[in-house]
């Protein structure tokens, strides 16, 4: 390959050829020589070839008197003034005859490869220190579309190199320090792929950074409306591993843009029947899946594409570029909120996810480009869509809030580029932003969950005068089969204790919302008219924990599991409570929550666990249903729960304690109904041996570790393991016991739940005994149990 050439083909650059023919062309060239990924074919024109063209009209000097004259690039006014001026001089620059020819002639070879006359193309451009990654020019040049004949071909190369001047681009690249001499432009001339349907992937979901996914957005037409935010695509979510497609949201598409018979591009209406349609079949998504796991292989690392399927349902890849801002790890969240907080978790409306963080701010709603100027520093930016002009004014945005868009539009990529939380397609969730919220109000953008709350959320937002902790020292604590949970109930601690190596809240206790926050009866609620009472404490209490512990990282609430004698104590409880002679085996867990006289309050809670999903977008709370006699009431509650729209599947999982011998016995049958158990050590130990827990004459006979126990215990992690389910254990036992620790993870636990001053020493415990098992399976030396646990 000459590298003086005015054009190179694909197959004969490579992902090195970055310095030549920029990121794009470069990648493009990759995927053609190197994969067997199906790219439309094409060529591109050089480094070489653009600083020839602004040598032949002395063109950077020109351009160079021009910027020298722009005082304050944060001045969008006269920023786009120079711009204007830059552009128009390379557009009416005349071309120099021999890569005018060049580039005629490479299109005629294309069409006679293609074996077409004058073939339609899109010219895209790619500058040559985009897409690299340490540095992101991506959406910031043009792209021609459908683009037809020797002569409009040129034009389009010439429009791409002024393109390199706009003022998004150029701003950019003053921000990022590149001088513009050093920067050229490639354009990438390459075949139309006439899309029925396009869009972008990721090697890793931009939202959350988890890179056991491939995140797909879909749209009808041409690619070019995902990319700009015009509408709200589809989103799916496929697991690298199980190639299983884990998550679909279909939008409402009411419009495309496709291409014109002659030339050019038209926006048109997409036909009733298909607006609310997928635009890709489960197995077009999973074969996008797969060229996305292919490419990521094959450069090792993060990688954002661009798709099109056509007319004759073929897919194609056509562009690929290392992906910038997950790649690098940049997760740093803004923090600065003023001073007035509530602890209130209003929702006002929630958006896709784009771009992670917690700030709070004024809105400031924009309708109108020429408004920019108005937007002060630190607000939260709301507007139908951004567009690339806007930079300036988005680099001043404490947040930005979007109608439209998908995850890869340009308000999501520029935000995740500068760290700005952001949230775009409020409208696909039900609402537009520019409608919704008000200007001058001030919320709080949640854009790790998609959510915006009213006002200042006091355990979201840190205050600004907290000092940073004192250094400490490292602690390293090996990662374990057996899951260590760790149990909680004060929703206020949730914070202090989120950075313990726990895997995640194995049993947060709802009693403790009541009892600190609530202070009465549901029943009592509910008669006096205030039922959304229990249903906002109950979920800003949950919603504390959840968002302190952070997804992935599971939260189990264990729905109310008062006794009688309890709930007396709370306002108006004696009206509804009998008095029992031992509650501790009366009216309590499940068989209140199907009770005619009860189920009213559970519907409450339920509520409650649906607005921390649903509204607050904290998908990582699954609940428990303690205290559950029989398989019937295991129905039962699992129905009511149904019929309040609160189902389980992959993403929501609902398990049963496992404290009463019934519940071993029987959990060949209790397994249709839930996910797994949690075994309550210490109602357990009470029924097993006849003891009860709160009785001091027979203390010394009550004891987790008895045969008894141990037996039942590992009869269920057997029974509940053919069934795929999983088994937990939350009580004291572990807490106490270490040697209680290693019996579980013998008997092959799931997970351990302890208290959180026993997290670090049973994660390093448990990492402990499973090495211990290894070896003692590898050698055949190890100790053994005299004790028989099974039966």
């Amino acid at each position: 390959m000459n590298r003086d050439n005015y054009i190179l083909w694909f197959d004969q650059l490579h992902r090195d050829d970055v310095d030549l023919v920029g990121g794009k062309s470069s990648s493009l060239g990759e995927l053609t020589s190197e994969t067997n990924v199906p790219v439309p074919y094409g060529f591109a024109t050089t480094a070489i070839a653009y600083r020839h063209f602004m040598n032949y009209s002395d063109l950077n000097q020109k351009i160079d008197k021009l910027l020298a004259t722009l005082t304050d690039p944060e001045d969008s006014e006269q920023l786009h003034r120079i711009c204007t001026k830059i552009r128009k001089l390379i557009i009416e620059a005349p071309m120099p005859n021999d890569l005018a020819l060049e580039i005629s002639c490479a299109y005629d070879s294309l069409a006679q490869k293609m074996h077409q006359n004058e073939p339609f193309v899109a010219v895209r451009s790619s500058a040559t220190a985009e897409d690299l990654p340490d540095a992101s020019f991506a959406g910031e040049q043009d792209t021609y579309l459908n683009i037809h004949g020797r002569e409009n071909v040129l034009k389009k190369v010439q429009e791409c190199y002024a393109s390199l001047f706009t003022d998004r681009a150029t701003y950019y690249r003053i921000k990022q320090n590149f001088p513009q001499e050093k920067v050229a432009l490639s354009a990438a001339i390459q075949m139309m792929a006439f899309s029925k349907a396009a869009g972008v992937m990721f090697t890793v979901n931009v939202a959350t950074g988890d890179d056991t996914k491939v995140m797909i957005e879909a749209s009808w037409g041409l690619g070019e409306y995902v990319v700009s935010g015009t509408v709200t695509p589809d989103n799916y979510v496929v697991d690298k591993n199980t190639m299983k497609i884990v998550h679909k949201m279909v939008t409402k598409k009411p419009i495309e843009l496709i291409r014109l018979p002659s030339e050019g591009t038209i926006e048109q209406k997409v036909a009733p029947d298909q607006v609310n349609e997928p635009a890709l079949t489960d197995a077009q998504i999973i074969e996008l899946a797969g060229y996305a796991k292919e490419i990521e292989k094959h450069y090792g690392c993060y990688m954002d594409m661009e798709w099109s399927l056509d007319q004759n349902d073929k897919l194609w890849l056509v562009q690929a570029r290392p992906e910038t801002v997950w790649s690098q790890k940049k997760k740093q969240e803004k923090t600065d909120a003023p001073q007035e907080a509530t602890t209130e978790h209003q929702v006002l409306l929630k958006g896709l996810p784009a771009s992670p963080g917690f700030v709070s701010g004024k809105v400031h709603i924009i309708d109108d480009p020429k408004d920019i100027n108005e937007f002060k520093q630190g607000e939260v930016l709301v507007t139908l869509m951004t567009s690339p002009d806007w930079v300036p004014a988005m680099k001043k945005a404490a947040a930005i809030i979007t109608n439209n868009g998908g995850m890869t539009c340009h308000a999501a990529i520029v935000s995740r580029e500068m760290q700005i939380p952001c949230l775009v397609g409020t409208t696909s969730r039900g609402q537009a932003a520019t409608k919704t919220l008000k200007n001058g109000e001030t919320v709080t953008v949640d854009a790790k969950n998609g959510v915006v709350y009213a006002g200042v959320v006091k355990d979201a937002v840190k205050k600004v005068d907290e000092k940073p902790a004192e250094p400490a020292a490292v602690e390293y604590f090996p990662p374990t089969a057996t899951r260590v949970m760790m149990n909680l109930g004060d929703p206020d601690l949730a914070e202090k204790y989120a950075s313990l190596p726990a895997d995640g809240i194995g049993l947060m206790r709802e009693e403790f919302l009541w009892t600190t926050y609530i202070h009465q009866h549901p029943l009592y609620l509910i008669e006096t008219g205030h039922p959304e009472r229990v249903v906002n404490e109950l979920a800003n209490g949950i919603g504390k924990v959840a968002r302190a512990i952070m997804a992935p990282r599971p939260v189990v609430l264990r729905f109310s599991d008062f006794k009688s004698g309890e709930y007396r104590n709370l306002k108006g409880g004696d009206k509804y409570e009998p008095h029992e002679p031992a509650d501790l085996l009366g009216w309590r867990g499940a068989s209140r929550y199907y009770d005619p006289k009860y189920i009213n309050a559970f519907k409450l809670e339920l509520e409650a666990v649906k607005k921390v999903r649903d509204e607050f977008g904290l998908k990582n709370l699954h609940v428990m249903i303690p205290f559950c006699r029989t398989v019937d009431e295991a129905r039962k509650v699992t129905e009511i729960m149904r019929t309040q729209g609160l189902v389980r599947s992959a993403d929501f999982k609902v398990y049963m304690m496992a404290e009463i011998p019934a519940n071993i016995i029987l959990a060949d049958q209790f397994n249709q109904f839930i996910d797994g158990y949690s075994i309550g050590s210490n109602d357990l130990t009470m029924l097993l041996l006849g003891c009860d827990r709160n009785n001091d004459v027979i203390a010394d006979l009550f004891d987790e570790r008895n045969l008894a126990v141990k037996r039942a215990i590992r009869h269920l992690i057997k029974v509940a393991h053919q069934d795929g389910k999983t088994v937990s254990i939350c009580g004291q036992a572990p807490s106490e016991y270490p040697e209680f620790t290693e019996f579980l993870v013998r008997s092959g636990i799931d997970f351990v739940s302890v208290n959180p001053d026993m997290v670090k020493a049973t994660k390093l415990n448990v990492a402990h005994y499973e090495q211990r098992i290894l070896l003692d399976h590898a050698t055949g030396l190890g100790k053994k149990d005299p004790n028989e646990y099974n039966w």
